[in-house]
C-alpha cells in the first residue's frame, strides 16, 4: 500500500490542454495560490521528469503571487497521525509519511525549492481535499478570495478533490497543468480533462503568471 515508483513523462503543453467549459481568468485581486502537499515524501517516488520542471514552474507561481500580492497556501500532512485522525486513507496508502519518518526525519517537510515564507499559510492536510478539517475556506472568504490557483500533488487525487470541492464552495478553481504531476501522464491528463469539463478551468504556468502580473484596476479588492 505504499506509493509507487513514478516513471518519467513530459507534462502537457498549452497545445494538448483540454478544452472547457467557462472562459474564467486568474485576478490577482480575487486569487489564492495552493501548492498542494509539495512534501518530500510524495515527490520521493519520481525517478525524474516532470518532478523538476513543476518544482521549477510552481516557484515561479509563488515569487509572482507573492509580488502581487496573492496570498499563498500550502496543505502538508503530519510526519505521524493517529489512526483515528488517518482514518480510511490507512486501507488504502498504508501508514503514509508515518512508514517512513524514522529513516528520514524530513519526510514531511515540504521541499526546500518551494519553502513556505512566514507571510505564507500551512493548512494540515487530513484527506484528499484541502478544505476538509481545516479553515481554508474561512480564510479565503477572510481575504476576499474567490479564486484558487492549484498546484502540486498528486493531480487525480488531492489536487482534483480540492478542485471539485473549491467549486461547490463557489471558489473558482484554476487547474495549473504544468505544475500538477501524477502517477502518470495518463492520470495527468485524465484529471486536466476531468476539471476542465465540471468544475474549472485547466491553465499553464505561463497562463497563469501573465494574469498575476496584470495591473489591479484601482479601487479593486486585495
Amino acid at each position: 500500500m505504499s506509493l509507487p515508483k513514478i516513471d518519467s513523462y513530459p507534462l502537457p503543453t498549452a497545445a494538448e490542454l483540454p478544452s472547457g467549459r467557462v472562459d474564467w481568468r486568474p485576478d490577482p485581486a480575487r486569487a489564492a495560490l495552493l501548492v498542494h502537499d509539495a512534501q518530500r515524501y510524495f515527490l520521493a517516488p519520481y525517478e525524474g521528469a516532470p518532478i523538476p520542471e513543476m518544482v521549477a514552474n510552481i516557484a515561479a507561481l509563488i515569487a509572482a503571487a507573492r509580488q502581487a500580492g496573492v496570498p499563498v497556501f500550502y496543505t502538508a500532512q503530519p510526519g505521524r497521525q493517529a489512526a483515528a485522525d488517518r482514518g480510511l486513507l490507512t486501507e488504502f496508502w498504508g501508514d503514509g509519511i508515518g512508514a517512513v519518518i524514522d529513516d528520514d526525519p524530513r519526510a514531511a517537510d515540504i521541499v526546500d525549492e518551494l519553502a513556505p515564507a512566514p507571510s505564507d499559510t500551512v493548512l494540515t492536510k487530513w484527506r484528499y481535499s484541502a478544505f476538509q478539517r481545516s479553515t481554508f475556506t474561512e480564510q479565503l472568504a477572510g481575504l476576499g478570495r474567490d479564486q484558487l490557483l492549484i498546484t502540486g500533488v498528486y493531480a487525480h487525487i488531492g489536487c482534483q478533490a480540492t478542485a471539485v470541492e473549491a467549486f461547490m464552495r463557489d471558489v473558482r478553481p484554476f487547474f495549473v497543468a504544468d505544475a500538477v504531476a501524477d502517477f502518470s501522464r495518463e492520470f495527468h491528463d485524465q484529471a486536466c480533462e476531468y476539471v476542465a469539463q465540471r468544475c474549472g478551468v485547466v491553465t499553464t504556468t505561463a497562463g497563469a503568471l501573465s494574469a498575476l502580473s496584470a495591473p489591479i484596476p484601482a479601487g479593486a479588492r486585495r
